[in-house]
């Protein structure tokens, strides 16, 4: 638990202090250059513009923006006519909700429309919605040049953080069933089986770092320059929903075998686990990618060899096949090209 909570917190920290900071600088900014006494929406807007997940900061910013502009608006022109109070308040609020969601139906521009619309109808000041609407591109801006130009997200260290949480879900689940399977312990399989259920969030969270990754490329000038490996590690991430799917088969098949059959299995499903949980600890590193892709592709041939004298229709060719697909899944998220993993299940079939 407490190693968990201090994980958080390493991961927080950083993107924390870019909020504090930003919020400092941007009621310096209204204060000492717009001559605002309390400009307190400008360190708001820069907080709320940076308080998303990372790929999402700039476009959270500007929808603030927008939603403080609706309001602003609309809550100036109820003002002009219903002079304040209730009402004045109540139809402010409403058309800035309705309006702002014909202009984008994001929780933050209707929520910002609304606060706008509430503040300037409570204070009744038409400087008081002038003065907020500065504020408020003091704060975005602030969080815009956070965002896309002092602190740019790196896409690539998003998306192998995230390939590398998966990898090692699948490497404990495998390692655990291959410990069951060896020991015939069932305990054991239903601690895999937790494991491997838990791969669809960790599945989750790579297509969210996948879709951060596209969106920073798109509206990052520096990452727009440098598209192509991007590119390339999110087809790489894409193979990974494949892998994870043999792996879970891979398991689900294994302990469906006999008791005297699932011990000769163990050592190969443990060879695959202790891949994956290499490829997760270096996912950088031409080297550890090559030997998986070798370790690999000897498992796949090795059964291909041996495949055909498994019993058809038993739960052990289900299992043999089901390695000879994670082997393959391996293969291709190592950088072997999918002709060339696909021939080591058949390599005579480029003889014919």
């Amino acid at each position: 638990m407490r190693e968990t909570v201090l994980r958080r917190w390493a991961y927080s920290v950083w993107p924390i202090a870019q909020q504090a900071a930003a919020a400092a600088i941007a009621w310096v900014i209204a204060v000492r250059f717009a001559g605002h006494p309390d400009p307190f929406f400008a360190p708001i807007a820069a907080i709320v513009g940076l308080n998303v997940t990372l790929g999402r900061r700039g476009s959270n910013a500007v929808r603030l923006l927008i939603g403080v502009v609706v309001g602003i608006a609309v809550a100036e022109l109820v003002v002009e006519f219903a002079d304040g109070g209730v009402w004045a308040l109540a139809l402010a609020t409403f058309f800035a909700m309705l309006l702002a969601r014909t202009v984008d139906d994001q929780p933050i521009v209707i929520a910002q429309a609304a606060v706008s619309a509430v503040l300037i109808t409570t204070f009744g000041n038409q400087e008081q919605g002038w003065e907020r609407l500065l504020d408020a591109l003091i704060g975005v801006g602030v969080a815009l040049v956070f965002s896309q130009l002092l602190f740019v997200p790196e896409p690539l260290r998003l998306l192998r953080r995230a390939e590398s949480a998966v990898l090692l879900g699948l490497a404990d689940g495998l390692r655990l069933t291959a410990d069951a399977l060896e020991d015939k312990n069932h305990q054991l399989a239903d601690q895999a089986t937790r494991q491997l259920r838990a791969l669809p969030d960790n599945l989750a969270a790579l297509n969210t770092a996948r879709t951060a990754s596209g969106r920073i490329v798109r509206h990052s000038l520096t990452w727009r320059m440098r598209a192509a490996p991007v590119a390339l590690e999110q087809e790489r991430a894409d193979q990974l929903d494949l892998l994870a799917g043999s792996g879970v088969m891979l398991a689900r098949t294994a302990m469906a075998t006999t008791d005297q059959e699932r011990p000769s299995l163990a050592p190969s499903i443990r060879a695959l686990a202790t891949v994956l949980a290499d490829m997760a600890r270096h996912p950088t590193d031409s080297d550890t990618r090559q030997r998986a892709a070798d370790r690999a592709l000897d498992l796949a041939s090795w059964l291909s060899v041996h495949g055909p004298a498994v019993p058809a229709q038993s739960a052990l060719a289900a299992t043999c096949a089901a390695l000879r697909m994670i082997a393959i899944d391996v293969m291709i998220f190592a950088g072997m090209a999918p002709e060339q993993a696909l021939r080591a299940l058949h390599p005579d079939s480029d003889q014919s």
